[in-house]
Parts: structure tokens; C-alpha cells; sequence
């Protein structure tokens, strides 16, 4: 094994994935860089859906080891995902064991995220050159999740809570809009699916390169909010308001996206985001400052 986790690398990755897992891990680490021939590995603690170390690959140069529960659908969409882009635009894929959960990617240097960028309409400029002609047709549909599917069974779940009454009844109406939505803007293409700032980072040729993608098939038009609802701050003021709505303005003229399309899109993701939340064990006391978020996104939808 060449990394030890420290004490409190150890104790957050089995509060987060359970000790089963950070066993696996412990496990992988050990195999895979004598497999794959990888030195210097660095832990990234980031503790999300995956562990990632970046590494040095003696075949590929810099790169990224991801490692995921044993046959993880996340890791399997991610692997197809960049496998049909083939770098273009997106991070490179080098290996992987899909059904160990286990990837290797381009590691992008220096990486500085597009967060980073202090003028807004940079951030907005470099996304939509990225978004612009970004999706395709996947070779078989079959493997990815839908988006609908995604509103679908985050609308379900929340229907079956009875602490969020309110939360639930802002899902059932973003999805009653996705739905609407689907049924005009129909395309099956490719997505994202987590097309934001922390996930558009900066290579050293000076270009923005897109790394961690879901893999989810859906019409373009819904790989639009993540973006803008990442560009929501800490409070909701009259400022952000603004801010929103001048964002929206510039993105359906860059995108040719009908503005009330993307603020149907925006509230559909600020719900579903929201009730993601409610799913990954926010407390009670947390459901007001939720809400808020959400009524902010109906209020934009609705003005």
C-alpha cells in the first residue's frame, strides 16, 4: 500500500461509506497502482460519491484514480460517458474495472476551477463555448439513467416523507413541469448532469476542460441549471434576484434557449437539488433555509 490514511481520513470515510468500504478501499490501493503502474498518490478529500487520489501513471502521466463501491452505476456512467466524448472537451479516460468501481482519468493541471473566475461574464462565456454543440447521441441508451427518471424518483421518495409537506409539494410541481417540458423539448442526448463550476476546471494550455460527469440521457436544455444554480449565494436578496435573471438573459441569447424554458429548468433542478438534500439526511431545523431556496426559484420562474 503506498498511502496511509491519516486518524480522521479513516473516521470520515466510514461515517460516509461504512467500514465494508473503506476496507474495500484500503484494498484497491494496494492493487491497482502495482496493476496500473501509479506512484505518488495524493488523497482529495472530498468524501462524496467516490474516494480520488491524484497520481503519476507511468503510461499516461498525471492522473486521477477514482474509487467507487463494487459495480457502482455512477462509476459505470462516468467510464461510458467519457468514453464517448473521447476527450473531447471532457477529461480523458485511461482504465478501469467497472465492476470493481475502479478509474483512471486525466488528471487536469492546474485545475483551477471556472469558481475561480472572478467575472461573471467570463464564467458565463466559458460555459456556454463548452455547452455549444457538447451533446450527443449515445451509443445505447440503455445503460444511462434518464433525467425524468431522476425527477421521477426524487418526486417519489419525497412523497413518502412527512416532516417536508411543503418541500414535496414544490417537487410535484417540478415535476409536473419536466414532464411538460419533455414532452416538447424530446431529444435524448448525452448530459452531463452536474454541468457546473467545480466541475470545468483549467489545463495548462489555458483551456477549460470538463471532468465528473453523471452520464444521464435528457433533452440539453436540462444540463443548463446546474450551472446557474451554482451561481446562487448564501442569502437570497434583491441582488441575487438581479443577478439570476441578468444570467438567464445572457444564456438564452448565447444558447438559444427561450428564457421562460430556462427558468422552468432552473426550478426543476433547485427542487430536485433541495429534496436531495432532504434525502441525504439534512435535519429538520435545515428544511426553512431549504424552502426558501426553492420558493427563490418559483419566484424567478414566476416573474
Amino acid at each position: 500500500m503506498i498511502y496511509s490514511f491519516k486518524q480522521n481520513e479513516i473516521e470520515k470515510i466510514i461515517k460516509h461509506f461504512g467500514k465494508d468500504f473503506y476496507e474495500k478501499v484500503l484494498r484497491d490501493i494496494t492493487v491497482y497502482p502495482e496493476q496500473w503502474s501509479l506512484t505518488s498518490l495524493q488523497f482529495i478529500p472530498s468524501y462524496s460519491a467516490n474516494i480520488v487520489f491524484t497520481c503519476i501513471s507511468e503510461k499516461f502521466g498525471n492522473a486521477v484514480l477514482k474509487i467507487g463501491k463494487s459495480n457502482s452505476r455512477e462509476i459505470s456512467t462516468e467510464f461510458n460517458t467519457l468514453n464517448e466524448y473521447k476527450g473531447r472537451r471532457f477529461c480523458r479516460v485511461f482504465n478501469a474495472e467497472i465492476e470493481n468501481g475502479v478509474i483512471l482519468e486525466e488528471w487536469i493541471k492546474p485545475g483551477n476551477p471556472l469558481r475561480d473566475e472572478d467575472s461573471l461574464d467570463k464564467r458565463l462565456s466559458v460555459f456556454s463555448s463548452l455547452f455549444k454543440d457538447l451533446h450527443k447521441t449515445p451509443g445505447n441508451t440503455e445503460i444511462y439513467p434518464t433525467y425524468i427518471e431522476w425527477v421521477d424518483k426524487i418526486a417519489e421518495y419525497m412523497s413518502k416523507r412527512q416532516d417536508c409537506k411543503e418541500l414535496y409539494l414544490y417537487m410535484k410541481k417540478a415535476q409536473d413541469i419536466c414532464h411538460s417540458l419533455s414532452s416538447i423539448h424530446s431529444q435524448k442526448m448525452l448530459l452531463h448532469g452536474d454541468f457546473h463550476h467545480d466541475n470545468i476546471l483549467l489545463n495548462t494550455d489555458g483551456e477549460y476542460k470538463i471532468i465528473d460527469p453523471k452520464g444521464v440521457v435528457g433533452d440539453p436544455i436540462f444540463d443548463v441549471p446546474r450551472f446557474i444554480l451554482n451561481e446562487f449565494g448564501d442569502e437570497i436578496t434583491p441582488e441575487l434576484y438581479e443577478k439570476i435573471n441578468y444570467i438567464i438573459n445572457v444564456l438564452e441569447k448565447s444558447l438559444d434557449i427561450p428564457n421562460e424554458v430556462i427558468k422552468k429548468c432552473l426550478f426543476v433542478e433547485t427542487a430536485m437539488g433541495i429534496c436531495w438534500c432532504v434525502e441525504d439526511g439534512a435535519v429538520p431545523e435545515e428544511y426553512s433555509e431549504l424552502v426558501k431556496t426553492v420558493a427563490f426559484a418559483e419566484d424567478i420562474l414566476n416573474n
